[in-house]
């Protein structure tokens, strides 16, 4: 079921960028609010100055030495002629240090400036019959010609609310603007994302109105370079289950041939068994069928063992536990030693401890045989030949290889096995004076229901899966199983050599470079 509260990427990537946009537009806004309010107390600053630095250039002594006001009546009346009301002038004169102060054009009552140096304009803001004003003021030197010292003070004070009614003005113009750049870019993203998604929507499509079974990889073509290894990625699944449905095919179409030849011919025994009416040859029938039986049953146990073996990968199912490749082959040898002597051949076991420590191990093993051991704790400091392996699966590995040697090797050969200790590794080898494999046709024989020899296949009657499990086992250990040719025995010509290498309990693959070889499916 689809969850509908999940965002998609069009409404992600504007719940991502918006409060940012929105941050950089308050940001934005911030800093054109300071500096259009910076801008328009300047303008309005300047314009009070003017009449001051007027009045401060019209006001001059007369014969007397007192100020001559004609020319600055003029400058206030310019002054107020634009808007009277809110605009004051203020000239007065006082005698320094700290004589009085006496008024000599416009109000009396203005705020009394901050300090400041003579001939240096100020700027502040203050309160005049209740409404704020900002006023700028100017102290210049009036000295008399007998020498006593006074002080010109000039203000010009208007509203406040011109200024603000500008700056106001200019703010909201710079907000609607930032806010319809924001409205764009949030258009521009949507149309974007809207643009770039088509080639993922194409996608859904054809993968929506494609047949049950259909597995062609998608088609690429336009798709964005960022999603390219999404699309890549499930290409590359659509194909290796290609590949495992192929496989799966084809294991079942050649299990089902291999199983269908023994039943066919179990039918057909039956049927003659039922049409003779003399007890003798349905004995004879009935005994070729048990065989085919046996066959058929050792056939589903490989097809098992093999579908076992195969299910997961070795690097996604590593083996667990642990055994004694020394051990469990000398139990496999044991084990077959019937079945060679049925064929009069010659089955040699080669310990890894050597042929006296392996008899002295032996009996001290036999001695002991009644006192439980802690293989978990100890596998190391008892095992002569320790992996990480599925015992089970190890002998059924070993059992695999062994039975293919004695199955293929003529009456009186010799087959010997023998385990050694190579580093990190543990290598079993199954040596045959039989037939052997032409060194090109040694890969093929590890595919599922081919044989070794046309000989050895009409003989043995074998299904051909022996060695795929024994290489699929050996995978799923951290190993592998390789075929050489094997060496010459007592002057008899030497065969086939199945070589099964894993890695010793203890030991690092990956540190010690054994884990990253050929490795290519069955």
């Amino acid at each position: 079921m689809t969850d509908r509260r999940r965002l998609g990427i069009r409404a992600l990537l504007l719940a991502l960028l918006l409060p940012v946009l929105v941050a950089l537009l308050a940001l934005d806004a911030w800093n054109d609010y300071r500096t259009i309010s910076q801008v328009t107390s300047d303008a309005y600053d300047q314009v009070l100055l003017e009449p001051i630095q007027a009045l401060a250039e019209s006001i001059t002594p007369d014969d007397k030495g007192e100020p001559l006001l004609a020319p600055a009546f003029s400058v206030q009346a310019m002054f107020e002629s634009t808007r009277s009301r809110h605009k004051h002038l203020h000239v007065s004169l006082r005698a320094l240090p700290d004589g009085p102060e006496r008024t000599l054009m416009g109000v009396d009552d203005l705020p009394a400036p901050p300090a400041s140096e003579p001939g240096v304009p100020v700027f502040y803001d203050a309160r005049y019959r209740d409404y704020p004003v900002r006023i700028a003021a100017l102290r210049q030197p009036f000295d008399l010609p007998s020498g006593a010292r006074q002080e010109l003070l000039i203000q010009a004070a208007e509203s406040s609310s011109l200024r603000e009614q500008a700056l106001a003005d200019s703010w909201q113009k710079a907000l609607w603007n930032d806010t319809r750049l924001v409205l764009l870019m949030v258009l521009v993203v949507w149309l974007g994302v809207w643009l770039s998604l088509r080639p993922l929507e194409r996608l859904r499509r054809a993968l929506a109105g494609r047949r049950p079974g259909e597995l062609a990889p998608l088609d690429t073509r336009g798709v964005p370079r960022e999603v390219m290894p999404l699309v890549e990625a499930v290409n590359q699944h659509i194909e290796s289950q290609s590949r495992l449905l192929a496989a799966q095919s084809s294991f079942l179409a050649d299990a089902s041939h291999q199983l269908r030849t023994p039943l066919a011919i179990m039918s057909t025994q039956v049927g003659y068994a039922l049409r003779e009416p003399d007890t003798a040859p349905q004995r004879e029938t009935l005994q070729a069928i048990l065989q085919q039986l046996g066959r058929a049953r050792r056939l589903s146990e490989q097809l098992l063992a093999l579908a076992h073996a195969t299910e997961l990968p070795a690097a996604a199912a590593p083996a667990s536990g642990h055994a004694d490749l020394n051990a469990v082959a000398r139990e496999v040898v044991l084990q077959h030693l019937p079945l060679a002597l049925e064929k009069q051949q010659d089955l040699g076991w080669v310990d890894a401890r050597g042929e006296a420590a392996a008899d002295a191990q032996d009996a001290d093993a036999d001695t002991d045989a009644g006192e439980p051991a802690d293989l978990d704790a100890d596998a190391e400091e008892h095992d002569v030949a320790p992996v990480r392996a599925d015992p089970a699966q190890l002998h059924e590995l070993l059992s695999n290889l062994v039975h293919n040697a004695i199955r293929y090797t003529p009456r009186r050969g010799r087959i010997t096995v023998s385990v050694t200790l190579q580093d990190d590794m543990v290598v079993a080898e199954v040596s045959d004076t039989g037939p052997g494999i032409e060194p090109e046709r040694r890969s093929a024989v590890f595919e599922r229901f081919q044989h070794g020899t046309t000989a050895g296949t009409a003989k043995g009657g074998g299904a051909g899966l022996g060695l795929a499990i024994a290489r699929a086992y050996a995978r799923r250990m951290g190993g592998d199983v390789v075929l050489e040719d094997a060496p010459s025995i007592d002057g008899m010509h030497g065969g086939l050599r199945a070589v099964l290498r894993l890695p010793r309990l203890g030991s690092d693959p990956i540190r010690d470079n054994t884990y990253f070889e050929d490795r290519r499916p069955i």
